[in-house]
């Protein structure tokens, strides 16, 4: 069966046409969760989504569990969506356990409940393995990837930045929204997340310029953020100072910095209250890539949940200054870094 883009996919969805299997097939975190909101949005009413909405876990072996699910009638909806993640982790098992994951799965898609729409999960398959074969077949893939090609990714990103710009009744300039998607290196949750800060910063005047851009986002391809939350981490102020040192050096703008940094502690927070066993448990729980996430529960492991507040405010505070026209950035820097890193209060 032929691969449907996340736009034609949607676009299916929105025509009512049946869907008894779905599978999504690809590493790109927001437009698999674009796909799971529309599905369960179409398919299940708000009231009965606590007991008609199932998620299992094939890396959990779960997909008896799921198939089970998936042939039961459903609580108070006419219709009921089961998850089943993670699937490319049958691929891993043993000869006789991925031969019966993949005969429950195969013995359901032949004759699959009418009641039910089940969505198979999956970063990516062997397509010389059965398990692919039979998915590939048998149900509707829906492709949630970008693929390795930087200029598809750039103006894929682009595309869905304009998207989500017009929601926010924002529009950019000509130009803007392919500097945003390539300061974010195509990683479309973090795009979100930009989209949405440009949009409180234009205000009224609803149109984001490229200086916009250019001020208020961080560039990825530059520097990781999360490069320094293990120097802080681990009370290192020197090492994050360098980190800050070599940013301001390649002309990024302090303000953006903060930004960046802010957002990086609220989801330190986040990953404070999650429980997740592996990267992409991790990046649904806090709407991150899986490699992201999996460092933001890493880093919050080592920092405590009072320091990360004490470490929000003092990043406010250090934007008051920089915003108060401050003429020494660096000394800000310098400062917060201090802060953050619990340095100043031991007396270092």
């Amino acid at each position: 069966m032929a691969k449907l883009s996340t736009d034609e996919f949607l676009e299916r969805l929105a025509k009512g046409k049946a869907v008894p299997a779905v599978l999504l097939l690809g590493d790109e975190p927001y437009l698999r969760d674009e796909c799971r909101k529309q599905l369960i949005e179409k398919f299940v009413p708000e009231g009965a989504r606590t007991w008609a909405v199932s998620h299992f876990s094939a890396d959990s072996e779960e997909t008896q569990a799921a198939m089970d699910q998936a042939q039961t009638l459903p609580m108070l909806s006419p219709q009921q969506v089961v998850f089943l993640e993670e699937a490319e982790t049958i691929e891993k098992l043993g000869e006789k356990a991925r031969d019966e994951a993949v005969k429950t799965l195969e013995t359901y898609l032949e004759n699959p409940a009418p009641f039910t729409v089940l969505v198979i999960e999956a970063s990516g398959l062997d397509q010389r393995m059965r398990l692919a074969r039979l998915l590939l077949e048998k149900a509707l893939v829906v492709d949630v990837g970008l693929g390795e090609n930087v200029d598809e990714r750039v103006a894929a990103a682009a595309a869905l930045a304009k998207s989500l710009a017009k929601e926010q009744g924002i529009e950019f300039e000509k130009g803007a929204a392919e500097d945003l998607a390539e300061l974010v290196s195509g990683d479309l949750m973090r795009l979100k997340t930009e989209v949405d800060k440009l949009a409180t910063y234009a205000g009224d005047r609803a149109i984001v310029k490229r200086e916009d851009v250019a001020a208020l986002v961080i560039s990825e391809r530059r520097a990781t953020i999360w490069e320094v939350a293990e120097f802080l981490a681990a009370r290192q102020p020197k090492k994050a100072l360098e980190f800050f040192d070599r940013l301001l050096r390649e002309g990024e703008e302090p303000v953006a910095m903060l930004g960046a940094m802010a957002w990086m502690y609220r989801k330190l927070v986040e990953a404070t209250e999650v429980r997740a066993t592996n990267g992409w448990q991790a990046a649904r729980a806090l709407g991150m890539r899986p490699e992201q996430a999996e460092l933001a529960i890493q880093s919050a492991r080592k920092i405590s949940k009072e320091r990360l507040l004490e470490g929000i405010k003092a990043l406010r505070e250090a934007d008051n200054r920089l915003k108060g026209g401050t003429k020494d950035p660096h000394s800000v820097m310098e400062f917060l870094v201090w802060e953050l890193s619990g340095a100043r209060a031991a007396g270092k």
